[in-house]
């Protein structure tokens, strides 16, 4: 074997590792450095997107909760104002009720108070007429009778 051989060798190879290392590892490794800059650019953007979607989702989350407490709010407050309806309904009625009450009595009482005013006017003639007729003559208990069946029988007539 011979040692100028391997050194020389040697040498070569050490230079051409230099130049590798200059021309070719170089710009290798600055191409690869950019790329693992890029990349992890990328990533960071990636979770920032990722975070961003998840603060969205729970705005949306928290838009939607809101929306529904509003519209129980609404059902609710629509109910309420649904029973106070229906309360003062039937308590306007109940007053009209009372109202129409009160006056039919009132109307049936002052109808009752004409028909014993008419009946007391038509006791008060037939009354007169029945002292006339025993004025005129002289009433044993047949002709009583007879008188009274007249005066009944007037007065079934004068309704």
């Amino acid at each position: 074997m011979n040692y100028g051989d391997i050194l020389f060798q040697l040498a070569i190879f050490l230079i051409l590792l230099a130049l590798l290392r200059k021309f070719a590892f170089g710009p290798i490794m600055g191409i690869m450095k950019q790329r693992e800059e890029h990349i992890g650019n990328e990533i960071s953007a990636a979770e920032n997107s990722n975070k961003e979607a998840k603060k969205l989702v729970e705005e949306q989350r928290e838009l939607l909760k809101q929306s529904r407490q509003e519209a129980q709010e609404l059902i609710e407050n629509a109910k309420k104002l649904g029973e106070e309806q229906k309360k003062s309904i039937v308590s306007e009625a109940r007053t009209e009720a009372e109202r129409i009450k009160d006056a039919a009595v009132k109307e049936i009482a002052q109808e009752k108070e004409q028909a014993v005013a008419a009946l007391r006017e038509q006791v008060a003639s037939l009354s007169v007429l029945i002292a006339s007729k025993v004025i005129e003559k002289e009433l044993n208990e047949q002709d009583q009778q007879k008188l009274i069946n007249e005066y009944i029988q007037e007065v079934g007539q004068g309704r």
